[in-house]
């Protein structure tokens, strides 16, 4: 049995408590939601890893969203596979929560398409729990860290860790003109928050996306104390 003296595991849970939640991973599956992928573009900095964005498009007229409930696309060997209908159900009913909850605050959600409108349409491609017993140790032993921490830099999902994939659409609801579409996958690091719920990598990039999409929006509308989200 491996036995570290107490102030080196104090350390390493130390600083481990202050890594980020979830990352960028280095490369996303297109699963079909949004049909046509030919407009979308490597993504710079702060940007999904593929993304779109009307270059006409007037953000500062919507005030209003309507947010479509989130969907599952299940494509050809995808972890969602061996997912349950009722987590399936959990996963796309928390992030329409996340989506609403941060998008409420600058938007009026309703239901019926109007001028000032912008509809919402966001879909879950991917979602892959951790290993909440191997996170947990690799996480604190160092040659483990090291090991799963190599795959994190080539990856962008730590080793053990959960993962997700998401495709969102954004259009207005009068005459359907795309606004904006994005593809991004997120992945966990080694931080030992949430390490005994298996889905929390799961749940934390589901949030972390929300903030996201509330952010870009004030970005774009040209908006005062946007507040960029953190990982």
């Amino acid at each position: 049995m491996i036995r570290f003296p107490f102030h080196v595991v104090l350390v390493l849970l130390v600083g481990l408590s202050g890594c980020a939640g979830t990352q960028q991973t280095r490369n996303v599956e297109q699963s079909g939601f949004l049909g046509d992928y030919s407009m979308l573009k490597e993504g710079e900095k702060d940007d999904s890893l593929l993304i779109y964005r009307n270059p006409q498009a007037d953000w500062k007229k919507y005030r209003k969203i309507i947010l479509d409930p989130v969907t599952l696309w299940i494509g050809k060997d995808s972890q969602l596979e061996d997912v349950s209908a009722e987590d399936r159900q959990r996963m796309a009913d928390l992030f329409w929560a996340k989506l609403h909850e941060a998008l409420q605050n600058d938007y009026e959600i309703v239901t019926s398409p109007g001028p000032d409108v912008m509809r919402i349409q966001a879909a879950i491609t991917e979602a892959e729990t951790s290993n909440p017993v191997l996170d947990s140790v690799s996480s604190v032993i160092p040659q483990l860290r090291l090991l799963t921490g190599i795959k994190g830099f080539a990856t962008g999902v730590s080793g053990f860790t959960g993962s997700a994939s998401v495709e969102f659409k954004v259009t207005d609801s009068s005459d359907k003109t795309l606004l904006a579409a994005a593809v991004d996958r997120r992945g966990g690091t080694k931080t030992l928050s949430g390490v005994t719920n298996s889905w929390h990598d799961v749940e934390e990039a589901y949030r972390y996306w929300a903030e996201k999409v509330r952010w870009r929006a004030c970005m774009l509308r040209g908006g005062e104390n946007c507040v960029e989200p953190e990982a």
